[in-house]
């Protein structure tokens, strides 16, 4: 997946919000722990790991907002340490026989490790997790850029409304 289209629509959004908000500090750590929770709040809606509970996961197009709300914050950090010329979307193969629980995990611990060493191999290794959750879920990177087109939108309506 190309990431040049969303990684400049997500630096006008970033423009819009700091403007609107009167942002002149570094966010960088703020905009890493709501990358972290977003990713909770991923797991959370697919309950991989709610072993005592018989309820199902949430329904395909909640799973994928919550998907696409950690891209915003992923996009965000690259910006923010000028790693914002990553073309595609890292992929490796060893990911892939991960369980769900496994690469959320495994996600959690690369954004961390990114946060503290903001590498550009570090970076590469978050999105590599991140795109094996989105293929463990079943999701098309037609999908994930449609539904992050929709969300940004979204996030202007929001900042325009006082959110």
């Amino acid at each position: 997946m190309h990431l040049q289209q969303l990684f400049k629509m997500q630096k006008s959004l970033d423009t819009y919000i700091q403007s609107e908000k009167n942002i002149t500090n570094d966010v960088f750590l703020e905009k890493g722990l709501a990358l972290l929770v977003e990713l909770a709040e991923l797991a959370n809606e697919t309950r991989c790991f709610k072993f005592w509970s018989e309820k199902g996961p949430s329904e395909k197009h909640v799973i994928l907002e919550e998907y696409v709300d950690s891209i915003h914050f992923l996009l965000s950090l690259g910006i923010e340490k000028n790693l914002n010329d990553l073309e595609n979307w890292p992929v490796h193969q060893q990911h892939k026989d991960e369980s769900l629980t496994m690469l959320f995990i495994h996600t959690q611990d690369s954004i961390n490790q990114f946060l503290q060493i903001s590498t550009i191999d570090n970076y590469e290794n978050v999105w590599s997790w991140y795109g094996a959750v989105a293929s463990k879920l079943g999701f098309s990177h037609e999908e994930i850029i449609q539904a992050y087109f929709d969300k940004n939108e979204k996030n202007y309506e929001r900042q325009r409304s006082g959110y």
